[in-house]
């Protein structure tokens, strides 16, 4: 995760405030309490999370506001997948989100949780993934 986060610190600007534009705070797709496995450190620590417009973003408590500070944000599009891990971690309810070079785990309160999780990064990647838009189609039997 060490790379991914040096993209996601390093693609910010030096303002503190600039999380692309996200206003995390307000009308979030999903939140929740995970527990999430260290990058460094491999010990697992109880994170609010927050998913929106294609940015997973944890903190420390629950009482978000636009004054917040996250802990972290990965942008769901360089994930590739998001995919059940119970018998990668022998851990109940635990899931994994991954990019081409990293894994990251979590671990929700709940099977339902968990699920739900999965459900909601997954429509994120599709939606926040790069794909061809309207302006790129070129249909050259309507060309003139």
């Amino acid at each position: 995760m060490a790379s991914l986060w040096r993209a996601v610190i390093g693609g910010q600007s030096n303002n503190s405030d600039d999380y692309g534009g996200v206003e995390f705070w307000s009308n979030p797709e999903r939140t929740g309490w995970l527990t999430k496995q260290g990058e460094y450190i491999k010990t697992w620590r109880r994170r609010w999370f927050v998913l929106k417009q294609g940015k997973l973003f944890w903190f420390k408590d629950s009482d978000i506001t636009r004054v917040s500070r996250p802990r972290g944000v990965v942008p769901v599009a360089s994930c590739l997948t998001a995919k059940g891990a119970e018998d990668v971690l022998n851990k109940q309810n635990a899931f994994e989100l991954s990019t081409r070079d990293e894994t990251m785990y979590f671990i929700a309160d709940s099977e339902k949780e968990k699920e739900d999780w999965i459900n909601s990064i997954g429509r994120s990647i599709v939606q926040n993934s790069r794909s061809v838009t309207d302006s790129e189609i070129v249909d050259y039997d309507n060309k003139h």
